[in-house]
């Protein structure tokens, strides 16, 4: 059925509308959103699609195909954090509330093919379809940017997860063929064409299909030793630190691990700002060592990559690739791999291949086109 048809079934009405949000891979800038720094994500093609009607009795019904069971039924006056899939949902309509926005209730029936746990933002998606499609219904006039801000106070504060704004400015904000240059700190945007197909290559995205148990608290953890280092050498965020004046950060800073938080971050940006002039020079191939050096960053400064995450990266060099990286929060998720379109396929054998010799569960690989940011579809 149709997500229509299924929205018909469970509420035995038809839906107002039907929304779409996009999951994220993020080519670039990987921790520096929670540091005021720069990022440089594009849509996936995958999404999450909402089916939702309008309802003015406060009452909040939501259901997700991938959730067995009747819909849930919440009062938005009421809403409290359940721990569950709903909160991402749920927490929306509390965060526009809790904003001075009138919303009541709504019926929504929720279809996703964003891969969970897999770093592409598939929460995001969640957030934003919703977002969209109560900002529409309720006639609430907010700007994308805007739906992006609440949609991360809603991940903040209702459902608990420290994330910075990059997700949810992705996943409404991108646009067809570019990635988006986004500055974490104001909001700039600025849209980079990003067109592999026209230069001869293709990204992909090997999703490991793992997720380290320990990840969200390590997550937490290295946001508070940024904040440290920002205090620490008296910045309002680490994104104030010049590249040309790191090492002279470094010296004041007698913390090892703080250290290295501060070093991926400085140059992170700096990796961001080298991309835009490479993509902005037509000169695609040469990101191609930036990804590198930035996953090795990930790896040695940051310490939230895994060996799934090491063996993809080191496999697809091996096998010819022009770069490659884990993207993502870490500790698993997914690797992206910048290679030639004639050689796409030999690499994503070896890259099964390894897989398998080493033991780990087969990866999922997928080439990655830059799609739509949220919009309705119907």
């Amino acid at each position: 059925m149709t997500v229509t048809e299924t929205f018909e079934s469970l509420y035995g009405h038809a839906p107002d509308g039907v929304w779409a949000a996009p999951g994220r891979v993020n080519l670039i800038g990987e921790h520096t959103d929670y540091n005021d720094g720069f990022v440089m994500p594009f849509a996936l093609p995958h999404t999450a699609v909402a089916a939702v009607r309008r309802r003015d009795d406060g009452v909040l019904r939501l259901h997700s195909a991938d959730v067995e069971g009747a819909p849930v039924e919440l009062r938005v006056d009421e809403l409290t954090p359940s721990g569950g899939w709903t909160d991402y949902v749920a927490g929306v309509a509390w965060a526009l509330r809790d904003a001075g926005h009138t919303v009541g209730g709504a019926d929504v029936h929720i279809e996703s093919t964003v891969p969970t746990g897999a770093g592409l933002s598939s929460s995001a998606a969640l957030e934003v379809v919703t977002a969209l499609a109560l900002c529409e219904l309720y006639e609430l006039g907010l700007q994308r940017w805007q739906l992006a801000r609440l949609c991360q106070r809603a991940e903040n504060v209702f459902v608990g997860a420290p994330t910075g704004i990059m997700d949810q400015t992705a996943s409404a904000c991108c646009t067809d063929g570019h990635a988006l240059f986004l500055d974490t700190r104001d909001l700039a945007q600025r849209q980079v064409p990003f067109d592999l197909a026209a230069h001869g290559l293709c990204l992909l995205v090997v999703d490991t299909q793992v997720k380290h148990a320990h990840s969200d608290g390590e997550y937490g953890k290295r946001r508070a030793g940024c904040e440290t280092g920002a205090d620490r050498l008296g910045v309002t965020a680490l994104r104030d630190i010049p590249y040309e004046d790191l090492d002279a950060a470094l010296d004041r800073l007698d913390d090892a691990e703080v250290r290295r938080l501060v070093r991926h971050i400085v140059t992170e940006n700096r990796r961001v700002e080298r991309v835009i002039d490479l993509l902005a020079a037509g000169d695609v191939r040469a990101i191609g060592p930036l990804l590198t050096e930035g996953h090795a960053s990930l790896r040695d400064d940051f310490r939230i990559s895994c060996p799934e995450l090491d063996l993809a990266v080191d496999t697809a060099l091996s096998a010819g690739a022009l770069g490659a990286r884990m993207t993502g929060g870490g500790f698993g998720g997914s690797a992206i791999v910048l290679v030639e379109a004639a050689s796409a396929e030999t690499v994503s054998k070896a890259l099964r291949a390894a897989f398998e010799t080493a033991g780990f569960r087969a990866p999922r690989v997928f080439t990655a086109t830059p799609a739509p940011g949220a919009r309705r579809v119907s």
